[in-house]
């Protein structure tokens, strides 16, 4: 039993790494065309600008997540139920903003209750820079159902301390 259980995580970390190979990618090919088109659009107002930074924050926080976040919160961002908590609708993420970015930030250990679910296990810091994680923090604040209220910027960033 013990041997099969093995054989089934070795599995599943393999399909990961692929999954997380083939995102990245997608990820990469889409934002290399999305750039070109942008150098050819003329200036816009303020709103559009902070939109257009907005997106491109978003597009840079999917590829972190990819590259970081993904094998424990999933694909989906549904995490692990009682390992590792969902993303996805997180009543944490909108009702603790500064405690979501310390984690991120600086990784996050001790009890946390996400949509009623206790977790309590270790997320080690990524060693990610501000501006990595205002983005990695705008994509998971806008994907899954998630809905960003403000941007979070590299600024607000750099005022969480540990």
């Amino acid at each position: 039993m013990k041997e099969l259980f093995k054989e089934i995580m070795h599995r599943t970390f393999n399909y990961i790494f692929v999954l997380n190979l083939v995102v990245s990618l997608l990820f990469a090919c889409n934002s290399s065309t999305k750039n070109a088109s942008e150098k050819n659009q003329p200036e816009v107002a303020d709103l559009s600008m902070a939109q257009d930074e907005l997106s491109r924050s978003k597009e840079r926080g999917g590829l972190i997540y990819t590259d970081f976040c993904m094998q424990c919160h999933m694909a989906n961002g549904m995490g692990i139920t009682g390992t590792f908590p969902p993303l996805a609708g997180s009543n944490w993420l909108i009702e603790k903003r500064t405690e979501s970015i310390h984690a991120v930030k600086y990784g996050q250990s001790g009890k946390i209750e996400v949509n009623g679910e206790i977790y309590d296990n270790i997320m080690v810091p990524m060693g990610l820079s501000d501006e990595e994680v205002a983005d990695v923090m705008n994509y998971i604040m806008s994907s899954w159902g998630n809905t960003l209220d403000k941007m979070v910027t590299p600024s607000e960033v750099a005022a969480v301390k540990k």
